[in-house]
């Protein structure tokens, strides 16, 4: 059975799925739609599709298996209520909006007809965060540090708030993500941001370019997540580290660092985790096995949640439950 895949967007990422959907045996991708048609066509060449400008266009020519939603962050709505009254499974990625609202109301109809989704949180298809989930099964962790450090994307849309909901909700996510995936859920929050270099040196720039959030898990746990996006293109570091009775375990997105009672043993990266959850989420369309999905909009609903009240917090000056 050959997929019939959709993609919604033209930019770089979704230019990253459409490559690796190319390469997958039993996967065409037909149709391409963009924020023009001309957009569209000019993608749609390089993977012998077709392209369009509005998705019901799309959708009416094509008898389409799912769907790939590959926008910004504030772009995200309509695109997602087409495909739920269609019934068409769709996989879209992070994150699922800049604030709740309209993700709250797309969960609902997304459980009240089951459609299947999938959300692009890579980083829990990577093989090094499958045998961290694991070897923290055996610890009691007390404290987790994560941060995302880096510099601004040069997208004019990254750096308007309303457009990306701001660094801790657009990029910095993937550490929230990662804290609930393998500590546990969040039940409150405390978050400060400040803009303290990026609005000087560019224009329309009124996304928080510093911050910091202090976050409590329901089990207990205290972490901390700091982010910023004032380094030189070339300086960095993002990861996620655990402070647990047994010893350190410390995660970045290319290797794993497990230290007990002094002795250190470092895993190396291996595979592609965007293969792996596209794999994850055809397979679920071909067959209805969702087990290999980690990731779904439901899921994907909780982390936005700790990410838009991270800010909500910073606005009151007060911490904010979940």
């Amino acid at each position: 059975m050959t997929l019939s895949i959709g993609m919604v967007g033209t930019g770089w990422f979704a230019k990253v799925h459409a490559d690796l959907l190319a390469g997958m045996e039993g996967v065409k991708l037909a149709a391409i739609c963009g924020t023009s048609k001309d957009k569209a066509d000019a993608m749609a060449r390089s993977y012998a599709a077709q392209g369009y400008g509005e998705i019901t266009e799309m959708l009416d020519a094509h008898k389409l298996d799912a769907v790939y939603v590959c926008v910004t962050p504030g772009a995200h709505g309509a695109i997602e209520r087409t495909l739920i009254r269609r019934g068409i499974p769709f996989f879209t990625e992070k994150p699922l909006g800049v604030t709740t609202e309209i993700p709250a109301s797309l969960l609902q109809d997304i459980q009240d007809s089951g459609l299947l989704t999938s959300v692009g949180y890579h980083f829990r298809y990577q093989e090094n965060v499958q045998r961290l989930k694991k070897l923290l099964s055996g610890d009691k962790i007390g404290m987790v540090v994560g941060q995302w450090m880096g510099s601004m994307p040069g997208a004019p849309w990254w750096r308007d708030q309303e457009r990306s909901g701001g660094q801790f909700t657009e990029q910095t996510t993937h550490i929230v993500d990662l804290l609930r995936y393998l500590a546990g859920e969040v039940t409150e929050v405390y978050g400060m941001f400040g803009n303290r270099v990026m609005h000087e040196k560019h224009k329309g720039v009124n996304v928080a370019d510093v911050g910091t959030v202090s976050l409590k898990l329901e089990n207990g746990i205290v972490a901390n997540i700091s982010n910023t996006c004032v380094l030189p293109g070339e300086v960095g570091k993002v990861g996620l580290s655990f402070y647990n009775d047994r010893g350190l375990l410390d995660w970045n997105p290319q290797r794993l660092l497990e230290t007990r009672e002094g002795e250190s043993q470092e895993y190396a990266n291996t595979g592609n985790p965007y293969v792996t959850e596209s794999e994850a989420f055809l397979q679920a369309v071909r067959t209805g096995d969702r087990s290999g999905i980690l990731s779904d909009y439901a899921d994907a609903y909780r982390t936005l949640k700790v990410t838009c009240a991270a800010f909500e917090s910073a606005k009151k000056g007060a911490a904010v439950k979940l």
